[in-house]
């Protein structure tokens, strides 16, 4: 049996500091430096980070060191600190390296899918496709009502930390992008494809130059790209905790993350990022996961680090609103339910050229949804961080659906 890579730990811990040292970098980087026994990088150094040294992620109080059976054992009774914790290996949501390529991984969600419609029909329910993609606009578009919201985003900041994206996309082209790489030896081009997509289903263009249907919510906002995820769609805690740091720091409002890993335990050092984050005024959404098999009766569980109760955990809808078979369900740990729900099923979005578009599912694609349409509240209201959360949850559709399975319900733009 291959190892899950959700499972894979690097050697190196992460370090979550007391309130008390957060902002304040030089005790922060000290307090490190004496539990490693080495020099600490900072974010806030020029020139960035030096990958083979500790690292302090100055906006998160949080830290990444190697350190030995001793230093471990102190760090763990050492008072500034709030946890200890392995730092491990995460991926974008819906690759699985033990199983096969992206594409095979989505070919069995559609086929779980159709097994799980199956299913209801056989059971005597009725499916009736409620919304559809059309020549100008995708279904998720219409289903979430941002066809017909004035905001675009424009003024407000959203950072997508995935894969990167395909830069010569011409979908892209005059936009204000800001791309940056956390992957060591990689640039932030995407040649995986899932950053590609889930950037163009938060931010893409009103009007797509590939000649297809609308398919970006915020298509007026200011896009950051954090490649946080290498080219074989993993990446570690070290590089996706810089990665928000960055975006904190660049002034994100919005930080849309469609990665995590089927642990059940919340991670106190995803738990304090996401709320510092909120703090700081910024909103990390995440992909609630997608190891549900509802038609063969296995709900699932959200996973890290939507499982975080101050990170928003987003579930997949299909287009006829009803829960995506892979969708995971909430559970009794703290912070593990479902908070919102966006479309998820069949989303046709950007994808690296020569092919330019494709049409792929996960709660991935749900959760760019959440985060684009994010951006167009914080435009109309002006709200960040805790007011932000309130205001989506507040406007989502309710469902028919239990509240473990969607949350509040389906994600809505502000309305004309």
């Amino acid at each position: 049996m291959v190892e899950n890579v959700a499972a894979m730990s690097t050697g190196r811990y992460l370090l979550v500091l007391n309130e008390d040292l957060l902002g304040d970098d030089d005790r922060s980087r000290a307090a490190v430096e004496q539990l490693s026994g080495t020099d600490v990088t900072s974010t806030r150094d020029v020139p960035p980070l030096a990958p083979t040294q500790p690292t302090l992620f100055s906006e998160l109080g949080v830290a990444v060191a190697d350190l030995s059976a001793d230093q471990l054992a102190a760090a763990r009774t050492d008072r500034r600190l709030l946890a200890v914790e392995p730092e491990r290996v995460r991926r974008a949501i819906g690759v699985s390296p033990s199983e096969g390529s992206l594409s095979e991984e989505y070919l069995r969600g559609f086929r779980d899918a159709a097994q799980f419609l199956h299913s209801r029909l056989a059971g005597g329910l009725t499916a009736t496709a409620r919304f559809g993609d059309t020549d100008t606009l995708t279904w998720g578009l219409q289903a979430t009502g941002v066809a017909d919201s004035p905001e675009t985003g424009a003024g407000v900041t959203l950072a997508v930390l995935d894969t990167g994206l395909d830069l010569g996309h011409p979908d892209f082209a005059g936009r204000g992008i800001e791309a940056r790489s956390f992957v060591e030896g990689q640039t932030a081009q995407d040649v995986q494809g899932h950053g590609t997509h889930v950037t163009g289903t938060a931010c893409g263009a009103l009007a797509p130059t590939t000649g297809g249907r609308r398919y970006g919510v915020a298509h007026g906002a200011r896009i950051l790209v954090g490649k946080v995820l290498g080219d074989d769609g993993t990446g570690t805690d070290a590089d996706i905790l810089a990665g928000i740091s960055w975006a904190i720091a660049s002034g994100a409002r919005v930080i849309s993350m469609s990665l995590g890993a089927d642990v059940r335990e919340v991670s106190t050092a995803y738990e304090t990022t996401g709320r510092r984050a909120l703090a700081a005024g910024a909103l990390v959404v995440a992909a609630a996961g997608n190891n549900a098999r509802r038609g063969a009766g296995d709900p699932g569980f959200v996973g890290v680090p939507a499982n975080s109760p101050s990170i928003m955990a987003v579930g997949a809808v299909d287009s006829t609103l009803a829960i995506a078979d892979f969708s995971a369900a909430s559970t009794t740990v703290e912070g593990g339910q479902v908070d919102i729900a966006g479309p998820g099923v069949a989303i046709y979005s950007s994808w690296p050229l020569p092919g330019g578009t494709n049409t792929i599912s996960g709660t991935s694609m749900a959760t760019p949804h959440v985060a684009g349409i994010a951006a167009l509240w914080s435009q109309r209201t002006g709200a960040t961080g805790h007011e932000l959360w309130t205001q989506l949850v507040q406007a989502a559709q309710r469902l028919p659906l239990p509240a473990s399975d969607v949350g509040s319900g389906l994600v809505r733009a502000p309305g004309a």
